[in-house]
């Protein structure tokens, strides 16, 4: 499973705290279709089904398909929890928002009257370990109900919880997820047709689609659409333009073949007293993120051969090579579907584990391909999520698992 999946780094209260409505040009945004759809909610006090729904998703960007269910859970229950999701990875064409960006997106696209009842929660993806993430969820949904009810000692099973999302059989992904929760009662809300976030991404970021973008007006809040104009004219937006390019041209690069081809390559998780090495991209994509030194398997040579490559290559690492093979400790292979934007790509990944000497960390240098490489403690690695290149992040944190 793929969903998003740890809270972000920032004080906990301070999430919970729920914003004031931004304001709009009109005052109303973008509820006026979905209102027309399901009336306009009121907070007057009703006997709701539940006390708290559940609604995750990335929500990149919010748009009104998650608007028109964000409403459905406001009739059904009295707090919606949000959970949004891959709340701390790096931005790429496909996370362009950060979670502060998608609260605000999702705050600004709500009356004043239904504020306070609408937690948003940010939480990272976990996405080689699904216990991990679902025991996060868990652990979240009950602080922030023990939060909004001043007691530490509440407990979920003192409430009606639900989570909402897609009805069975809808586009798969979508709503396979809420099967993991037995514990809640599943709330299904009838999907919005032709609204899908990643359309809305490509209309944003492709120039050659630049007549597309006005008409996903109709597709989002008014006030969301507002927001994302500005966000065109700035800095943000122009590197990640410049990165979807990058992908769009490599794509096109194979767009002839038969059929998609799969890239096979490899990464070195290299631990040494308590450090992790790793380099910081020089060019797209991904520039300036950190990432485990690796790249592609050559038609010519063996898995575990082209990891000491890419490690000596990209890292100068004043280790032998034979030494770095016997000190292998344990390899698997990470296939996430979507865990590179390049296309399928397939990496084999090695937990290299170097003795300590008298000399300290072995010196190393970057390359042409990444302009530093550093011996990185681990204490300041777990901080790093939202600077990771990729599905780095998970997969040395599934490796530190193993040591």
């Amino acid at each position: 499973m793929s969903k998003a999946k740890g809270s972000v780094n920032c004080p906990f209260f301070a999430l919970l705290s729920p914003l004031a409505a931004r304001s709009t040009a009109d005052g109303t945004g973008g509820r006026d279709a979905v209102q027309r759809c399901h009336g306009k909610i009121s907070d007057v006090h009703t006997m709701r089904e539940f006390d708290y729904l559940i609604f995750i998703g990335r929500f990149q960007p919010f748009h009104n398909g998650h608007l028109w269910t964000l409403q459905h859970a406001l009739q059904l229950a009295d707090k919606v929890i949000v959970l949004c999701g891959s709340a701390r990875q790096a931005r790429t064409p496909n996370h362009p928002w950060t979670v502060d960006d998608r609260e605000q997106l999702i705050r600004m696209s709500l009356s004043d009257e239904v504020q306070a009842r609408v937690f948003v929660v940010g939480i990272s993806d976990r996405m080689y370990n699904d216990q991990q993430w679902l025991t996060e969820v868990q652990n979240l949904v009950d602080r922030v109900i023990a939060v909004d009810n001043s007691d530490v000692g509440s407990r979920q099973a003192q409430f009606r919880i639900g989570i909402v999302g897609p009805p069975r059989g809808a586009k798969k992904g979508n709503a396979e997820y809420l099967d993991l929760f037995p514990q809640w009662q599943r709330v299904e809300a009838p999907e919005l047709p032709d609204v899908h976030a990643s359309r809305i991404r490509h209309a944003f970021f492709d120039p050659d689609r630049g007549d597309d973008w006005p008409g996903c007006a109709a597709l989002l809040p008014a006030p969301v659409f507002n927001w994302l104009n500005a966000f065109r004219a700035g800095e943000t937006f122009a590197n990640l333009q410049g990165e979807y390019l990058f992908v769009k041209r490599y794509r096109q690069s194979w767009a002839t073949a038969p059929y998609p081809p799969t890239f096979v390559t490899v990464d070195a998780v290299v631990i040494h007293s308590g450090h992790v090495l790793l380099v910081r991209r020089r060019s797209a994509p991904g520039k300036g993120l950190w990432a485990l030194p690796g790249g592609f398997v050559t038609p010519d040579e063996r898995i575990k051969d082209a990891v000491i490559r890419e490690l000596k290559e990209e890292t100068r690492l004043k280790v032998p090579a034979p030494v770095l093979a016997g000190s292998i400790r344990a390899s698997r292979v990470f296939d996430h579907p979507q865990r590179s934007l390049r296309g399928r790509t397939i990496t084999h990944a090695f937990l290299i584990e170097l003795a300590p000497t008298s000399e300290g960390l072995p010196k190393v240098r970057g390359d042409d391909e990444s302009d530093r490489a550093k011996w990185m403690p681990l204490f300041e690695f777990n901080r790093m999520e939202e600077q990771l290149y990729e599905d780095h992040f998970y997969i040395v944190n599934w490796f530190l698992g193993q040591v």
